[in-house]
């Protein structure tokens, strides 16, 4: 069955995402329970790129579909998993890659949709929240995709969003969408 061509997320406005969020239907994976069957010899790098035994994944499609069956298991670990099967996979950082950004509105009024590497649309709000963390290589922002797993955001999309935060006058440098507020200092 070939899978629905990626979205073009300029040309879309904010209610036409959250429609096509709305109507995508994900495996309920957090439903299985299957019995742990081994390692899927599989690697998604800190760029967002999947590998499989040392090689890079270069059908896009497959790469999509496998990001539908990925779950967090409550050690922090990641696995795929299937009605029968759960094969562990290495994730260096996050598993997605938020690589770019629509906004309309501003202040509370604000809405953030981000596309990610797999074509995935998540709007930022209070079910799936923005995080900033501070390291040696400077902040690293993160947005909640859905049951634990994470996107990096992409560092043009942080240009971005510092952008927007600092054109926003709130007392603490941040951005709204959806009605929450995420301050770009990472918490104390």
């Amino acid at each position: 069955m070939p899978m629905e061509p990626l979205p073009d997320l300029a040309t879309l406005s904010l209610p036409e995402i959250a429609r096509l969020v709305e109507e995508r239907r994900l495996p309920p994976v957090d439903q299985w329970q299957p019995a742990h069957c081994g390692d899927s010899e599989m690697r998604i790098a800190r760029d967002g790129t999947w590998y499989h035994q040392g090689s890079p994944i270069g059908r896009p499609a497959m790469v999509r579909l496998f990001s539908t069956i990925l779950r967090r298991e409550p050690d922090g670990g990641h696995v795929l998993v299937t009605p029968v099967e759960k094969l562990s996979i290495e994730v260096e950082d996050a598993p997605f890659v938020a690589v770019e950004m629509k906004a309309e509105g501003k202040g509370r009024d604000a809405r953030l949709a981000f596309r990610l590497n797999t074509g995935d649309l998540v709007t930022a709000g209070a079910a799936n929240p923005l995080r900033f963390v501070e390291d040696d290589d400077g902040p690293r922002p993160y947005l909640h995709v859905r049951g634990g797993l994470e996107a990096l955001v992409a560092r043009s999309v942080y240009y971005e969003l510092a952008e927007r935060a600092l054109a926003g006058g709130d007392p603490v440098p941040g951005v709204w969408s959806d009605g929450a507020f995420f301050p770009l200092e990472p918490a104390a």
